[in-house]
């Protein structure tokens, strides 16, 4: 093997190191090298932790916490709450409807129950987990515009968008939104409070 040909870095493995100037050229590549090595592992690290904090932040903002992890018969039903009604149960799973935040809550409503007219100050997004429910939209209870939604329906109670129910059988809803939320009877007589 010629020395003139070989590089540098195999002049010194193979013994073939002649001069001082070899040996700085090869530290120099390698110094370069774990220079570089070292700047991508704090530019990695440097993301890392900034996408953590944020993360971080948000949750803190939210009050939301990383994992929530609960069974049915974990789950406390109470009559009382931000949007319950008389005969109606609620279990907040995830935030409170009444605070600033997202939230997650189931409501139990048993068979014949009604709710006149009314809004909600923040947008919701409705899963009917059990029973048959019926939904309309408008001012005034019209039987005739309810939408009857069976288990697995999905729908939506846009901001301040009146709409009116009616209970088919004892049914189940899952409702997610941001409050702080509340319930605004179109005709203040309606509440039943």
């Amino acid at each position: 093997m010629d020395p003139d040909v070989v590089d540098v870095q195999t002049r010194v493995t193979l013994g073939y190191a002649s001069s001082r100037r070899d040996f700085l050229e090869i530290r120099g590549a390698y110094l370069k090298e774990l220079l570089m090595d070292r700047n991508v592992t704090l530019g990695l690290t440097l993301v890392s932790v900034v996408a953590g904090l944020v993360l971080g932040r948000a949750m803190a903002q939210t009050g939301a916490s990383s994992v929530v992890t609960l069974a049915p018969a974990e789950m406390k039903w109470t009559s009382q709450g931000a949007l319950a009604a008389p005969g109606l149960q609620q279990v907040n799973l995830i935030g409170d409807p009444a605070k600033p935040g997202p939230y997650t809550l189931r409501l139990k409503f048993p068979k014949g129950f009604r709710i006149a007219p009314h809004t909600h100050p923040d947008s919701r997004e409705v899963t009917v987990l059990s029973g048959v429910f019926a939904t309309g939209y408008g001012e005034t209870f019209d039987g005739a515009k309810l939408k009857i939604l069976p288990a697995g329906s999905f729908y939506t109670e846009p901001a301040n968008v009146p709409h009116y129910i009616e209970i088919e059988e004892d049914t189940v809803l899952q409702v997610s939104g941001t409050g702080p939320s509340g319930r605004n009877f179109v005709k203040p007589a309606d509440n039943p409070k």
